[in-house]
């Protein structure tokens, strides 16, 4: 293989053989740099959103979560909290119960998912960093005397008008308080005040559903005072420990509950992140291979042009595949020269981005400023293995259309 590399390196790299195959050969190199360089820049953006969106989420999920597997609620007395308590990897446990409900707020209404919490759901979410403005209620419980309290999200409490906090009181209204009549639908409906104390802030879809509020007061609500929608655990954000937690509690309790990861929670949102990726790694793979013919056409000028060395190296008794050899070797360094370029330029890019920002994010409300980039070493190897099989495939084909078998029909 030193040979043919000896030949590929002059025809490529040698100071005396300027012309203008040279330059199309630099231009096929740069031609083919481009979509690598692209590649590795969308990938990384890709990564940078994925990131992004889960440690959104991470903060509002909960590690492990329990739901019946039939029906939205499930008794708390047929769980076990004290022996799930004390499994290894567990850290803290809290019951929760939802209801859609609607509120009122000095003539505004919407319509919002109510979230009741027990005392442990801040150890489970990371609530009281979410916290936009106002002050989270402490101690989180149903107080003896006054309101309850309540934590809406930033959509939400836009939608209401809260304004200023601690606002109340915001009425609450759900059904099931008895036979709902057309002459009396106030009969069908229980009702509830509380006080918005705080405000929190995750994302658009999230802010503008969720109001969080002690259990107690979501029972009242519902008129269910031993129901509850689902379990969630906290096992400290390792998800080999959530795993390993999730395979206990399933034969724990059997076939009538479900326990779901946090990525099982939202298993179609990442699904649909992760096709988007890879569709889009593919539409710039194709354009890397419609870049990559450029190599062709500079391939068969220089075959052209050195048909007297192929005559010489022909009649020194070298054989054609050795030939071959040779300019498959020059098709292979442009390749090379080009992806080394464009993944070094990717790169660059994707580090001045993480580093200063650069580029802006159009969406004011969005939780990030700027694109987020995340370069990983798997999307680098999936480049350079898509790119090197593009490349060798198109060298080769090209190669053994130039180069018959037969020498003198060249």
């Amino acid at each position: 293989m030193r040979l043919p590399l000896l030949f590929a390196r002059r025809y490529l790299f040698s100071r005396g053989a300027r012309s203008v195959i040279n330059i199309i050969s630099g231009l096929s190199a740069f031609a083919v740099g481009v979509p690598v360089a692209a590649m590795v820049i969308l990938l990384s953006v890709f990564n940078g959103f994925d990131s992004l969106v889960r440690s959104m989420y991470n903060d509002f999920d909960p590690d492990l979560t329990v739901t019946s597997a039939e029906g939205r609620t499930f008794d708390r007395s047929l769980v076990d909290s004290a022996a799930i308590a004390s499994l290894e990897g567990v850290r803290a446990l809290s019951f929760t119960l939802e209801e859609n409900v609607l509120l009122g707020y000095k003539g505004r209404q919407a319509v919002a998912t109510l979230r009741g919490a027990d005392a442990g759901y801040p150890e489970v979410s990371h609530v009281r960093e979410m916290t936009a403005y106002g002050q989270w209620p402490e101690p989180w419980q149903q107080p003896d005397q006054g309101l309850a309290p309540a934590v809406p999200g930033l959509g939400l409490a836009g939608s209401l008008g809260t304004g200023a906090l601690p606002a109340g009181p915001v009425d609450i209204y759900a059904l099931g308080g008895g036979t709902l009549s057309s002459l009396l639908p106030a009969t069908g409906y229980r009702r509830e005040q509380v006080e918005a104390t705080a405000v929190f802030a995750l994302d658009a879809e999230t802010d503008s559903r969720y109001m969080l509020v002690p259990l107690a007061t979501a029972r009242r609500l519902t008129g269910r005072p031993q129901a509850v929608s689902q379990l969630m655990l906290s096992t400290g954000g390792d998800d080999r420990t959530a795993q390993r937690v999730k395979r206990t509690l399933e034969r724990m309790l059997g076939d009538g509950f479900r326990v779901l990861t946090r990525y099982e929670q939202k298993a179609s949102l990442y699904r649909i992140m992760r096709y988007e990726k890879w569709g889009i790694f593919f539409i710039a793979l194709l354009v890397m291979a419609v870049a990559s013919f450029s190599i062709a056409g500079s391939l068969t000028m220089l075959v052209i042009d050195k048909r007297r060395d192929i005559g010489i190296l022909r009649a020194m008794g070298a054989p054609v595949a050795l030939v071959r050899r040779i300019f498959e070797t020059e098709g292979m360094l442009i390749c090379l020269c080009g992806s080394v370029t464009g993944a070094a330029a990717g790169l660059a890019v994707c580090l001045v981005q993480r580093w200063t920002g650069a580029v802006k994010l159009p969406a004011a409300t969005f939780l990030a400023e700027s694109y987020p980039v995340e370069v990983r070493a798997l999307d680098l190897a999936c480049v350079a293995v898509a790119f090197c099989t593009t490349g060798w495939l198109i060298t080769k084909f090209t190669v053994l259309k130039t180069i018959p078998r037969k020498g003198d029909s060249l």
